[in-house]
C-alpha cells in the first residue's frame, strides 16, 4: 500500500511527538525546550528544534533576480524549490565568507518552509524555559522584532514562529507587461 506524502508527513510527525513526550525528565523542575545553535558573523544563535525541518549544506544556490539583498536565492531540496534567507543581511550583520561549515538550516511551519544561512550549526541541546530571559538592551531594531529572549550571556533565541509568519520575508510582485 502506497502513501501520500502528506500521510506519512503526519505519520512522522506523530512518532516524533510520542517520542518528544518519552524525552521529558518529570522530575526536572521546570518545561525543558530542544535548540540548535549556530553562528552568524561571530555572534549566537539558536532556534527551537520544532520549527527545524533539517540542516543542509550550503551548495548549488540559485540567484533570484531583483529580490531584497537578504534573499540569498532559492536551492532544490528534493524536488521542492526553498528560498534561502541570509539573515546577516536581514538582521544587519557583518557577513562572512561561505566554507565548509556554512549550513542551511531549513525552517518550517504549517504556513511556510525557508532555509536560513549560517555560518555553522554549533550544537544541540535542552535548555530548561526559565532559562531563557528578556532581550539585552543591545539586541534593537529588526533582531529584536525576531527575539524571543536571551540564554545566558551570549546566546540569542530567536522566535522562529515569528520569522516564518512575517510577511516582510515573502517576495510576491508581479511584472506589469
Amino acid at each position: 500500500m502506497s502513501m501520500s506524502i502528506e500521510q506519512t508527513k503526519k505519520i512522522l510527525m506523530d512518532r516524533a511527538k510520542v517520542l518528544a513526550l518519552e524525552g521529558k525528565d518529570e522530575t526536572a523542575s521546570g518545561e525543558r525546550i530542544q535548540i540548535i545553535e549556530f553562528r552568524l558573523s561571530n555572534e549566537k544563535y539558536a532556534i527551537e528544534s520544532v520549527y527545524i525541518r533539517e540542516v543542509l549544506p550550503l551548495k548549488e544556490l540559485a540567484v533570484v533576480p531583483c529580490t531584497p539583498p537578504y534573499i540569498l536565492g532559492v536551492i532544490n531540496v528534493r524536488g521542492q524549490i526553498l528560498s534561502i534567507i541570509d539573515l546577516r543581511v536581514f538582521f544587519e550583520l557583518p557577513r562572512e565568507t561561505a566554507t565548509r561549515a556554512t549550513k542551511i538550516i531549513v525552517l518550517s511551519s504549517n504556513e511556510m518552509e525557508l532555509g536560513i544561512v549560517a555560518d555553522a550549526v554549533t550544537g544541540a541541546r535542552s535548555i530548561p524555559l526559565d532559562q531563557v530571559h528578556v532581550g539585552l538592551p543591545t539586541l534593537i531594531g529588526i533582531r529584536e522584532i525576531y527575539l524571543r529572549g536571551v540564554v545566558g550571556d551570549d546566546l540569542v533565541f530567536l522566535d522562529a514562529a515569528k520569522l516564518l509568519a512575517d510577511k516582510l520575508i515573502v517576495v510576491d510582485e508581479e511584472v506589469e507587461e
